[in-house]
């Protein structure tokens, strides 16, 4: 039976010829391969899987997949490598890899620009020492060039450009910080505190520090954008809520309790609705984007839920 790690699943849905007209990439972290799922309306199909990774003898773990925005190609972080990892640039037609662009210490969130030409790369580097600064990865996706290696703050984890393409949001889990990142320039323009952070050093992984003492610590693992730029989400892992942050002041609007372990998050493309993964809860919460309340804790049939995606 192959082991799926649902720990690093992330999905991202693209068009495709066969029906309900998309299909579901998920990347299995221990599995060193990309599984294609159809949805026939009632249940999900396995179309096929497509191996990546260098070293057969090890595992290099993908960890997230998104889509080029014209639906041409698809671009997987792969956390492991001699020692840095890399970003796989696959064509959607063939599943035939392209080209690789060096990246940093463990890759993970990926996001593009609207316009396709940029991808910017978390790198969490989640088994260095800590703290530290770590950096986000910008690659030139026609030639998949590194155009730089922005520093950034202590484990970035999650990235999400805004939907106008100009500014772009990274999450950071131990400095407890939301960064923005203006496109033109591709340098940081402000910080905004989510929390105190953690203290002190210890050993890190998936789910963040092991033993640190949390001081009200948000530790935020991803940021979403609304539909109209205008308000960001950011799921706190240690606090068990989502904060509601003002896109152009950065300020605080509000908090919305979550399940235990609120990990990954997304607005509805109509901007009515917002799902949050609790990864330590096996549950999804279902937030009211309007009354910023959460109207329904939905569990899962696996834990560890980590990704989530809306169909076209």
């Amino acid at each position: 039976m192959r082991s799926v790690l649902l720990l690093a699943a992330a999905a991202a849905a693209i068009a495709a010829q066969a029906p309900p007209g998309y299909r579901l990439y998920v990347v299995s972290e221990s599995g060193d391969i990309v599984t294609q799922l159809t949805w026939d309306g009632s249940a999900l199909h396995q179309v096929k899987t497509v191996p990546v990774g260098i070293m057969p003898a090890d595992i290099d773990g993908p960890h997230n997949v998104t889509v080029s925005p014209d639906g041409r190609f698809y671009y997987v972080s792969v956390a492991h490598g001699t020692p840095y990892g890399s970003l796989w640039k696959m064509a959607v037609d063939g599943d035939t890899l392209l080209a690789r662009a060096q990246v940093e210490m463990f890759p993970t969130t990926i996001s593009v620009t609207p316009d396709g030409e940029l991808a910017f790369v978390a790198n969490s580097d989640f088994y260095g020492d800590h703290p530290r600064t770590n950096v986000v990865s910008i690659v030139y996706t026609p030639t998949m060039t590194l155009l730089t290696n922005l520093a950034a703050c202590d484990m970035p984890h999650g990235v999400k450009v805004n939907h106008a393409g100009t500014r772009v949001y990274v999450s950071c889990m131990n400095s407890d910080e939301i960064l923005e990142v203006d496109r033109q320039t591709l340098a940081i323009t402000r910080r905004h505190r989510t929390g105190v952070g953690v203290m002190p050093p210890m050993p890190m992984t998936h789910g963040g520090a092991q033993g640190w003492v949390m001081h009200d610590a948000c530790m935020p693992t991803f940021v979403s954008v609304s539909p109209d730029d205008k308000t960001l989400y950011v799921a706190c892992n240690h606090a068990d809520q989502l904060q509601v942050i003002d896109a152009g002041t950065l300020d605080l609007l509000k908090t919305i309790p979550t399940g235990h372990g609120a990990y990954n998050v997304e607005p509805s493309p109509d901007g009515k609705w917002i799902i949050v993964t609790n990864k330590k809860d096996q549950s999804v919460s279902l937030i009211d984007a309007g009354t910023r309340e959460e109207v329904a804790r939905i569990p899962t049939t696996k834990p560890f839920p980590h990704g989530v995606a809306y169909s076209p």
